[in-house]
């Protein structure tokens, strides 16, 4: 199991992503198809979409994972993760913007959030890029890695699955506000660990740099009040990690939402962007040294993961 973690993580670090067939890709269309077939405006509905689109590939990666336990954790964390990808598109904003390339930087918006980047102008922008940051790093890079170490790769899979459902499917519109209501449910559960992970290693490093009392703070007052019970607490303890503020008013095409403001700091610029990919990388690099150390103690006490033998390393 160690062996496979480690070897994901370095996998999602020098192999790019493939322009077509990557596995999480191929997963969406299949979840497209059976939604033509299963769209209902009822939850049931949802309920069957959900366990048909995600069920055939945590089957097979059961099987694979009795076969190959470490060469299935590694390829699937390797599908699985994406903060190296991250980390990079927050560089690209990052560069755009200083250089005053607001067209570059708003083809870049779509990579990280689902805001209209028609309607964001360069503050906008910086403030997407930092929120979506520290949000993806926990959904893209802390969770893969959490479930991988608790749960092996089928527990990857899993999540990667019901994530990319709820990015799919998980709004309260008219047409989702029902049938995606099981995934967006289900991505809150998976991701309430990751998400605390997350905001304690945010929570140390802001100790590093003398914010740990505020990280604190925002965790207990600011964060509450967001939508998210698991963004909120990764984005506020964030936003004092960067000695930044977040929230605020947010264009959606569909109209503007108050978000509640998380940390008390100056707003978002390129400088916080930047600070914001260090932070993410640090944060990985945390979060990978406590999901190994996590996998050695299940191992010795036998927990090999979640239907995948018990191996040793």
């Amino acid at each position: 199991m160690i062996s496979g973690i480690l070897a994901g993580v370095v996998a999602d670090r020098v192999i790019p992503d493939p322009r077509r067939g990557h596995p999480v890709a191929l997963f969406g269309s299949w979840a497209a198809r059976l939604e033509d077939l299963c769209y209902r405006d009822t939850r049931v509905a949802g309920c069957l979409h959900l366990v048909l689109s995600v069920a055939p590939p945590v089957a097979a990666t059961v099987v694979a994972a009795h076969r190959a336990p470490r060469l299935t954790t590694a390829v699937c964390l390797w599908a699985a993760l994406g903060g190296t990808m991250l980390e990079r598109t927050g560089t690209r904003m990052g560069d755009a913007l200083e250089t005053g390339d607001t067209t570059a930087a708003r083809a870049l918006v779509p990579w990280l959030c689902s805001r209209d980047p028609e309607l964001l102008d360069a503050a906008g922008m910086a403030r997407a890029a930092v929120e979506s940051l520290a949000e993806n790093t926990s959904d893209a890079a802390i969770a893969p890695l959490v479930w991988a170490a608790v749960g092996g790769a089928p527990a990857v899979v899993a999540h990667r699955a019901v994530n990319t459902l709820d990015a799919m499917v998980g709004y309260r519109n008219d047409r989702y506000g029902n049938f995606g209501w099981a995934a967006a449910r289900t991505d809150d559960v998976l991701a309430w660990l990751p998400a605390r992970v997350t905001a304690l290693v945010h929570t140390g490093l802001a100790c590093a740099v003398g914010r740990g009392g505020d990280a604190v703070r925002a965790w207990r007052e600011d964060a509450p009040s967001h939508p998210s019970p698991n963004a909120g607490i990764v984005e506020a303890t964030a936003a004092a990690a960067l000695g930044v503020r977040l929230g605020g008013p947010t264009v959606y095409a569909h109209g503007v939402e108050d978000r509640p403001v998380l940390g008390t700091g100056r707003a978002p610029d390129v400088a916080a962007i930047r600070d914001a990919v260090r932070l993410s990388g640090r944060t990985q690099a945390i979060a990978t040294g406590v999901a190994v150390a996590t996998a050695a103690v299940l191992s010795r006490c036998g927990w090999g993961g979640l239907c995948t033998p018990r191996e040793d390393g």
